[in-house]
């Protein structure tokens, strides 16, 4: 079987060289190609600044394999995301030409690159350039090499490019250009701005600003203006595509480039990169960049004798896990508040499951302040995002979910979070209509779902709504009890059964009996949708528990579910999984839908809704059967190649996943326990905040011959149940699991 093969190669310690530091096992390039749409380019931890190649203007992340074209290279990216692309601005590219500076815009192709940790490098074939580029937080450098026989040696600097264009105004998911300044500042330094409306999220415009400082001062200059080059030194704002072209000496060989960036202002961004990277050459950025990510990465060790391949998986998951959301504290043009703030949650959505709750664990610190900055934006926007971009809420794809963020954090005992203010945030989602703003926050659907238990076909999404409404109202509950306030509490423990009034039980599709499924708001369950709203006739198509897109004629966006099948939405009940299991008609009726559900293809691995249902094996007192399907899983999905994700990363939401399944521990967001199956490692040491650390070792361990957990001991004593606390891993410890060819009784029970 293929799992147990690449279980088998797993087991096997790699003959190669082992890698001097965890810097050396990430790779950027996993989940780079195919539909990860990872960032390839340097980036800090949570960096604001990514800088990469832009290959065209359509990919999300900026780059795309050789041998597409290289326009050039801007200093703001986001990572693995779906829908249409943000940022991608200010282009810098180094040309050489025989007949001066006469054009705007400077393309070229890439001879070869090289992609690491917080270093990337090209050589572009017809200038003969070579580019190397690493990054600060707020600043990145470039070390460009130019040819020695070129008489023209330049830069184009294009503050009006951006990722996203379409020519349609207003197109959805586009970014627009909103006008862009540009101005040569002496002879070593150009500043100003681009300033962008739209992209995935249909957000306000932003501005980035920047102060770009070379090495070697120029000898000529010219701007533009859309298509016309001029001599003056600044081009104004009149919203339009602005750009400089500069000239260095024909003596000059390598010039080093450094560029600051704020959304606050050009000063801002001049002190940004003199804070920075001024003084600093390129090797030193790059080193001070590494040593930041071995600390960060070191939070969890792997054994020594781990397989390479695996090692190269587990850390580069850590890594990207790790790059978004983007800190900006300080960085905020909307408000003046020294509270940290934080960009790009892009989306809570897919981050909540278990991006958020690994960050938690391994940098509890870093965590309080993304949910700090949660609760600022809800003071300063009105609204918590479900995501955010560009300094504007948007766009909202299920429930209210930074409110399980919240929870979870809560259950976790992290500390310096305003509770009172916490509840306050997501009472605001839960009870006040956004008014027209569905898209961008709050909760839409809002008033039929508190007067109907429901959300009726007719409104968009409705079912995954009702599903994740529910789960966000079980949030609030646990928030509500934590602050002794009984009759929120028991309002909201009430409305997290929500979900019980989509529950079609006599439904049966594929052997598997109750389902998720659409309803008017007059509780007719509807077996054929219509397209659209109104009085007149309208064309009709059957939903199934396996339609997950409509016909031609309707909205993708609209859909009952989101992104997900009734088969995936109809197991997503994290909060009530004994009430899930009862909908299913019991402990055998669900086993055998579970297999269905995986072994007849209803399992999509490529996007979250069923993150969790792997794990619900567990809940039937066979965690044994949780160990199999997650070992096949990553078995048959995942590997250390550009294509080794199996769906948009969606900031390091699919790497989150797979770090912690690698561990042998897995997240129930919004709970203080890890559900334990299998590691595919000998063992994981969590270096903790009190200086302690907290290991999961295997004994006997073989995933070939030993695959499943037969006893487990804590710290030598005998441990039989199948999660662990929050508050447990905390304390420091050891946990031992005694690895065996057979399941035996060890985990039947989840729980004291």
């Amino acid at each position: 079987m293929k799992f147990r093969t690449f279980l088998a190669a797993s087991a096997i310690a790699c003959t190669g060289l082992a890698a001097d530091r965890l810097t050396d096992y990430v790779d950027p390039r996993i989940g780079s190609e195919g539909l990860g749409r990872t960032f390839i380019g340097p980036s800090h931890p949570y960096g604001m600044v990514k800088p990469s190649p832009d290959c065209t203007p359509s990919p999300n992340s900026g780059w795309l394999p050789m041998p597409e074209r290289v326009d050039g290279f801007s200093q703001v990216h986001v990572s693995g995301t779906g829908g249409g692309p943000k940022y991608g601005n200010i282009l810098l590219m180094p040309f050489t030409a025989p007949d001066g500076m006469s054009r705007t815009t400077h393309y070229d192709t890439r001879r070869d690159e090289t992609i690491r940790l917080g270093y990337y490098s090209t050589h572009l074939a017809g200038g003969d350039i070579g580019v190397e580029i690493t990054t600060a937080p707020r600043a990145s450098v470039y070390r460009i090499a130019y040819p020695e026989d070129r008489r023209t040696k330049g830069l184009a600097i294009d503050a009006g490019f951006f990722l996203g264009y379409e020519p349609v105004p207003d197109a959805r998911e586009a970014q627009q250009l909103v006008g862009s300044q540009i101005e040569i500042d002496g002879n070593h330094a150009v500043k100003g701005y681009s300033r962008v409306r739209g992209g995935w999220n249909d957000g306000r415009a932003y501005t980035v600003y920047f102060y770009a400082m070379t090495s070697q001062p120029f000898v000529g200059t010219a701007t533009w203006r859309e298509e016309t080059i001029g001599g003056d030194i600044s081009r104004v704002d009149m919203g339009d595509r602005t750009g400089a072209l500069l000239r260095f000496p024909a003596s000059t060989d390598t010039l080093t480039v450094r560029v600051g960036i704020s959304f606050i202002s050009e000063l801002k961004a001049r002190q940004n990169c003199l804070d920075q990277v001024a003084g600093k050459n390129f090797d030193e950025v790059r080193e001070e960049l590494l040593d930041c990510w071995e600390e960060l990465l070191g939070h969890i060790r792997l054994d020594p004798e781990t397989p390479e391949h695996l090692k190269r998986m587990f850390y580069t998951a850590l890594y990207h896990t790790m790059i978004m959301p983007a800190d900006r504290t300080g960085e905020c043009p909307l408000w003046n508040d020294p509270l940290p703030y934080y960009d790009d949650y892009y989306a809570i959505w897919d981050t909540y499951r278990s991006s958020m709750p690994l960050i938690t664990l391994i940098d509890p610190d870093r965590q309080r302040d993304i949910v700090s900055s949660l609760l600022t934006i809800y003071r300063r926007d009105g609204y918590m995002p479900d995501a955010r971009s560009g300094n504007a809420n948007g766009r909202t794809q299920g429930g209210s979910n930074a409110d399980v963020v919240l929870t979870d954090a809560l259950v976790k005992g992290l500390e310096g979070i305003d509770w009172n203010i916490a509840l306050e945030a997501m009472l605001k989602d839960a009870e006040t209509p956004p008014g027209g703003k569905e898209e961008a926050e709050g909760r839409g659907g809002l008033h039929e779902y508190i007067s109907l238990g429901y959300i009726p076909h007719g409104i968009p999404r409705a079912g995954n709504r009702t599903v994740e409404y529910s789960l966000c109202d079980y949030a609030i509950s646990v928030m509500a009890d934590s602050l002794g306030l009984p009759d929120i509490r028991d309002r909201y423990i009430r409305q997290s059964g929500n979900w019980r009034n989509l529950w079609r039980q006599d439904y049966v599709h594929d052997g598997a009996r109750g389902f998720i499924m659409p309803r008017d708001r007059n509780g007719n369950w509807l077996d054929s949708i219509p397209w659209g709203h109104g009085p007149e006739p309208r064309p009709r198509y059957v939903y199934t528990p396996v339609t997950f897109e409509g016909p031609w004629y309707t909205p993708w966006w609209s859909m009952f579910f989101y992104e997900a099948s009734s088969w995936e939405y109809s197991l997503s009940i994290p909060h009530d999984v004994p009430g899930l299991i009862e909908a299913c008609g019991g402990l055998e009726a669900m086993e055998r839908r579970l297999d269905t559900f995986f072994d007849h293809g209803h399992f999509n691995v490529n996007n979250e809704p069923s993150f969790l249902t792997p794990c619900l094996y567990h809940w039937l007192g066979k965690p044994h059967l949780t160990s199999d399907r997650i070992a096949r899983i990553i078995a048959d999905n995942y590997n250390d190649t550009p294509d080794g994700l199996p769906g948009n990363d969606d900031s390091g939401a699919m790497s989150s996943w797979l770090a912690f399944h690698m561990t042998g521990l897995y997240p129930n967001a919004g709970h203080d326990y890890y559900i334990i199956h299998s590691p595919l490692v000998r063992s994981s040491t969590f270096s903790l905040p009190s200086g302690k650390t907290f290991t999961v070792r295997a004994i006997n361990f073989d995933p070939v011959r030993n695959p499943y957990i037969t006893a487990a001991r804590l710290d030598g004593r005998q441990y039989d149940i199948s999660t662990i606390r929050h508050k447990t891993i905390t304390r420091g410890g050891t946990l031992e699991l005694i690895m065996g060819p057979r399941p035996t009784s060890w985990g039947s029970s989840m729980f004291h």
